[in-house]
Parts: C-alpha cells; structure tokens; sequence
C-alpha cells in the first residue's frame, strides 16, 4: 500500500520538475530493498514456536508423574539452556526469525519451569507471584537478546497478569497489585522502543485503556468519567506541541500516543452521556464533544489516519444522538445545529490561529 502512493508521489514530482527521473527511480530501488515488515516465513516461525511452547506447557501441567523429580527438573532446564544457546548461534548468523522463534519457546519454557517446581514440591506462593516471575524473566530475556518476539511475550505476559488479578479478587481493588498493570504495560513500551516490536506498543496501550475501563467499574461516577475526558484531551493536546523535544518523542513513538489519548477521552465522553442524559448540561457535553472531534481533526486529522476516524466516527454518532434527544422538537433541533456549527466554527479559527503562530515560531 504504502509503496504504490510512493510511486504515485515519485512520479507527481517528477512530472512537475521536482525530482530527477534518475533519482525517483533510486529511492524506489533503494525502499524496495528494505526487509519487508510483512514476512510469511516469520509468521509461520511464530506460529511455530507459539505451538511447541503450548506443547511444552501441556506436558508440564501433565505432572509427568511417572518419571522423578530430578529427571523431570533437568529436562525442562536443559530446555531452556538449549533453546538459548541456540538463539544466540542463530543471532550470529543472522537468522533474526529463527532466533525469534527459539526465544519464544524459552520464555515460555521458564514459565513452565516456575509451575514445574512449584507443582512438584508444593512450594507456597499465588499464581500472581508465579505471573510476576514469568515476566520479570521475560523482560530481562528480551532485554539481553534484544528480541521483538519477546517483547510482544512479555506484553501478552502483562495482559495475563492483570487478568489473574482480577479473578483472583472478584474485580476489587486490593493492596498494590492493581498498580502493577500500568507499571507493566510503561516497562512493555520500554521494551518496544529498545527492540524495535513497534506493533507490541499496542499491546500495552490497550493494557492501560482496559485499567482504566476497570477502574471506572470501581466507582462509576461523574468525576472519574470526566477525568478521563479532561486528562485524555489534554495528553492528545501535548502530543501536536510543536515543541522540539515533544515532536522528537511523539514521532519516534508513531501514531499510537495520540490515538490511544484521544480514545480514552472518547471514551470519557461516552461515559459522561451514560451520566448526563437531559438538560443544559447535556447541552454543554454535546457541544464539548463536538468541539473535541474537530480539534483531534485539526491537530491530527492530516497525519493520523487513526485520530482522523475516530474523530469523524466520533462527531457523527454525537450528531445523530443530538438531533434523536431533541427530535421532538424541530425548531430546538435547528437551533442546536446552529449553536453547535457557530461553537465549532469558533474552535477551527481559534486552531487556525494557533497552527499559523506555530509554523511562525517553526520558522524563526
């Protein structure tokens, strides 16, 4: 996709002058020769090492009860010994997806080997404990082999952690373990911006938009909800600062900050009109709401594909809830539109304003 708008772009350019036709057809050779992010034979290796780790599981959650301890405990170490060494063998060789693969079953291996022992000589301790292991290991093998496949484990490791929590307290907030799920998904995105598994930083967003959705449960009241608006906006807002060291940040980090930011503050919306469903404060959340899709529009909406849909997804449903909660009335139905186009008027010139003395202070 990507590469057919860059032939489109090189060609434009050359047509009107800009580019040298010698020079087009060089930087099409030259993306063509990048590694492709997309590879079959990687996905299959991951598909692969996902099914003998899940074969190395089963069989540890066997017991094995007909052969000894030792044996048993000498087997799945000896396992992760040998599928380290030969990752490392595979690093030196540069057969980065092998050693992926390979990397995968030994994380998953340590997690088997933590049940193992604790399943043979009943040691005490909670399967939070036993989560918390598995991804502290995870981390620092990702870490010392700087591995994406690994980083994407440790982020799935962080989703079943929090997923243990919660069924092991009925939902509830108890002591600091609910902390953990954040501190998890900041290490995640630390692990993604030293490997490289740009696609993992999901995993971790999501892991804070779902702590948060969990933490709403807990109290289900109006400030929480309009904490998410209001915070969520205002980290969205931080993201288009055209300061030099938040722009550096915000584009080494791709589009996920400001999409993710801007979903919770959706999101807190959304939960504010559960809250309010009638009178002038409706009013002023409908109109705040409006006034929020177009100023995601205008800070993100030309580079941000993802902002820009969920804005326009976002100002239509809130459009078509308007006019349904005022239906009964035609002459109110027209007169919300006119205050709502006249409020999002005003936010486009206020944002026009402000891009022009943005670019004027780029340019001086």
């Amino acid at each position: 996709m990507y590469r057919g708008r860059l032939e489109r772009d090189l060609s434009l350019w050359v047509g009107k002058g800009l580019l040298g036709a010698e020079t087009a057809g060089a930087l099409l050779a030259e993306y063509d020769s990048r590694p492709a992010s997309f590879s079959l034979g990687r996905v299959l290796m991951a598909l692969a090492a996902v099914l003998l780790a899940a074969a190395v599981l089963l069989v540890v959650a066997s017991n094995w009860e007909a052969i000894p301890r030792l044996v048993r405990v000498g087997a799945i170490l000896a396992l992760i010994w040998a599928v380290h060494i030969a990752a490392a063998l595979m690093l030196a060789r540069g057969a980065a997806a092998a050693a992926g693969g390979l990397l995968v079953v030994g994380a998953m291996s340590f997690g088997g080997a933590i049940s193992l022992v604790g399943q043979m000589y009943h040691l005490s301790g909670d399967e939070q404990t036993v989560m918390y292991l598995w991804f502290a290991i995870a981390t620092i093998s990702a870490i010392l082999f700087r591995s994406g496949a690994v980083a994407v484990v440790a982020g799935f490791l962080s989703w079943a952690s929090f997923a243990v929590y919660l069924e092991n307290n009925d939902t509830h907030w108890i002591g600091f373990d609910p902390w953990m799920a954040p501190i998890m998904a900041v290490i995640t995105v630390a692990l993604v911006r030293y490997t490289g598994a740009e696609r993992a930083r999901h995993l971790a967003y999501l892991l804070l938009i779902g702590w948060l959705a969990w933490l709403y449960t807990l109290y289900e009241e109006i400030a929480v909800a309009l904490a998410f608006a209001i915070g969520g906006m205002a980290v969205f807002s931080l993201t288009a600062l055209p300061h030099p060291r938040i722009a550096s940040l915000v584009r080494s980090a791709g589009a996920a900050p400001a999409f993710y930011s801007f979903l919770v503050a959706a999101i807190g919306l959304l939960l504010l009109h559960i809250e309010i469903e009638q009178g002038w404060r409706l009013v002023v959340l409908g109109v705040a709401t409006l006034a929020a899709a177009v100023l995601a529009i205008a800070l993100h909406g030309r580079d941000n594909g993802a902002v820009r849909y969920l804005a326009y997804t976002t100002f239509a449903v809130e459009m078509l809830y308007l006019a349904s909660v005022t239906v009964g009335s035609i002459l109110g139905t027209s007169s919300l539109f006119l205050f709502s186009g006249l409020v999002v008027a005003l936010v486009a010139w206020i944002v026009i304003r402000l891009e022009r003395r943005f670019s004027q202070e780029a340019r001086a």
